[in-house]
């Protein structure tokens, strides 16, 4: 007789009742999923994580009595439990700091189109299979702040154009994006471009929150951005994006038959045919393999690839692909990619 298989059993959390029915009615529909309790703040979202243990918890922000943001921090202190923060375009930038307090992912509140309906299910299924306690004694902590400050002693910034740090990044992106930026300093020698698969209108609330916790310069690219040193670059989710070979960021339309959005093959492919030797890609944690033939792009240029280990990734997916293929040249842990970055950056 086979064995039966195991319901993903989540909590809901949010103070709108109606937000919370609509949630249920989505995944009562889908088969091995369970909804095994609700909550409308995040006091009573801490004690039911205690009692009911669930897979998965989708965590709602701005909420009365204890808001989104220390539930988290005190389930992930006491219960570790893959969260979800869910939040509506308004609230985009405060769900991103769900993520430094240990949130793996965030997404846009569903409406009842069949396309969100899958994505929520999709990302629930994907973080039911993190062990959360094991991924953050792998990282060296047990909440979403980087231990110490910039890596090194600041230097003088080279001249912009020596290099370009090209990054992939996908489902559980956000968090390692976090870790590596706090931890480089204000004038680190070369730019920064990020293609972080994510849901339009994101993209900025995700750049918000990196200028704001990190010494880094950072915010959604613009096409005719003129790429510098110690600034970073996010690519917006309704583009592809390139670097030309002057060092320009061009926005063009997004293939629609993708299926993830914004494009890290497209953006590394042409940091590989723009900067050649000069350029360095990482790959992060995700699903999928976009990003891969970017990186094998950026290889066969003759520019160093790096890709993120296996025990620090939320997912190892793109990057495993990578790995596999052969492409690159370092895998590290979350915490050596920033010095490795720094190390790299000003030289030829």
């Amino acid at each position: 007789m086979a064995a039966s298989v195991k319901n993903i059993r989540v909590l809901l959390v949010d103070d709108s009742a109606m937000v919370r029915e609509m949630i249920r009615a989505i995944l009562e529909t889908e088969p091995g999923m369970e909804v095994v309790g609700e909550a409308a703040d995040g006091a009573r979202a801490v004690a039911l994580v205690a009692e009911l243990r669930p897979d998965v918890v989708t965590m709602d922000i701005e909420m009365p009595v204890m808001g989104g943001l220390e539930a988290i921090e005190r389930i992930i202190a006491a219960h570790p439990v893959p969260i979800l923060a869910v939040t509506a375009l308004t609230g985009v930038r405060t769900a991103f700091a769900a993520v430094s307090k240990g949130a793996l992912d965030v997404i846009e509140k569903p409406d009842i189109s069949p396309q969100n309906m899958q994505k929520l299910i999709q990302k629930i299924r994907v973080l039911s299979r993190v062990d959360v306690a094991a991924h953050l004694a792998a990282i060296g902590r047990r909440n979403a702040a980087p231990a110490g400050g910039p890596v090194g002693a600041p230097g003088r910034a080279s001249a912009a154009g020596s290099r370009v740090v090209a990054i992939a990044a996908s489902t559980g992106g956000p968090q390692a994006i976090y870790n590596i930026l706090s931890r480089l300093p204000a004038d680190f020698p070369a730019p920064i471009v990020i293609s972080q698969h994510i849901a339009e209108g994101f993209s900025r609330g995700m750049a918000e929150w990196l200028n704001g916790s990190t010494p880094l310069s950072v915010a959604v690219a613009a096409h005719g951005d003129l790429l510098a040193a110690g600034r970073v670059y996010v690519n917006p989710a309704e583009h592809a994006m390139r670097v030309s070979m002057q060092g320009m960021l061009l926005l063009g339309e997004d293939n629609p038959s993708l299926l993830y959005h914004p494009s890290c093959n497209t953006l590394l492919d042409s940091v590989a045919a723009a900067y050649g030797e000069r350029s360095i890609g990482l790959i992060l944690s995700g699903m999928g393999d976009d990003g891969v033939l970017g990186m094998e792009a950026i290889r066969r240029a003759g520019g160093l690839t790096l890709a993120q280990d296996a025990k620090t990734s939320v997912i190892f997916g793109m990057n495993r692909v990578a790995v596999e293929r052969g492409c690159i040249n370092r895998v590290l842990p979350l915490s050596e990619i920033p010095a490795e970055l720094l190390a790299r950056a000003g030289h030829l």
